[in-house]
């Protein structure tokens, strides 16, 4: 009996351990320090892609080629690899797009990710460029002149408001380009990169090379549990 059991507990150690962490995290590296950043599920085309130019490398050596201040840093422009000094970016891509994915619970608050995009009327995003936001806080009166100019009337629910008020970000992009992963370790290095000198198309001066990788699955389980245990306090109110 006593062997049955070991054996049970031993095999539910083993499923439990084979399970999948509930997210994927990616760590982006640059000489302004390093961010972890969480890819969201809900976003599962924007996810999978990021996924896929992350393990084959793609990102490494590319760089953030626009950045501006108390609104985002833009990399991801493969022609940034070899580009010369002064040499404009930003119209790069790879030979395909992705379907936007907008969801309301998603928007863009201080710290999220979010893909670029040209003008095409589908609003579907670069399948390689993306930014961070650093965004700023509104007051509720900058936030209602948004409302009825940029945002063509649509309303800011109440609690994005809050956000909006006292974490920072920028409402206008809200449901105009995807917002599909945070920085949940690190956002010091998207503050200090929006800082650097930059010439009259916002590209800094000095270049600010990334490389990007993969957490492992015992990396994104330790997380998953950081994370839980976080929401969890700020359930109970702690």
């Amino acid at each position: 009996m006593k062997k049955l059991f070991t054996l049970l507990l031993l095999l539910v150690t083993i499923t439990a351990w084979a399970k999948p962490p509930k997210n994927q995290y990616v760590r982006i590296k640059t000489t302004y320090g390093q961010c972890i950043i969480r890819l969201y599920n809900q976003t599962p085309k924007h996810r999978d892609n990021f996924v896929k130019l992350a393990k084959q490398g793609f990102y490494n050596g590319t760089l953030f080629h626009r950045v501006i201040q108390n609104f985002m840093i833009q990399g991801g422009d493969p022609d940034s690899k070899s580009a010369k000094p002064g040499q404009e970016l930003g119209n790069g891509d790879l030979k395909y797009t992705v379907d936007a994915e907008f969801k309301d619970s998603l928007f863009h608050k201080r710290g999220v990710l979010a893909a670029a995009r040209d003008d095409n009327p589908a609003k579907a995003s670069s399948a390689s460029q993306f930014y961070i936001v650093e965004g700023r806080r509104f007051t509720d009166g900058r936030l209602d002149t948004l409302e009825q100019t940029r945002l063509k009337g649509r309303k800011i629910p109440t609690w994005q408001r809050e956000y909006y008020k006292t974490v920072g970000g920028v409402p206008h992009l809200d449901q105009n380009y995807t917002v599909y992963g945070e920085v949940i370790s690190g956002l010091d290095m998207v503050d200090r990169i929006a800082a650097v000198k930059k010439d009259q198309r916002d590209r800094p001066e000095q270049n600010v090379p990334m490389t990007v990788e993969l957490l492992s699955k015992k990396e994104c389980k330790q997380l998953d549990k950081i994370l839980d245990l976080n929401t969890d306090k700020t359930a109970l109110g702690l």
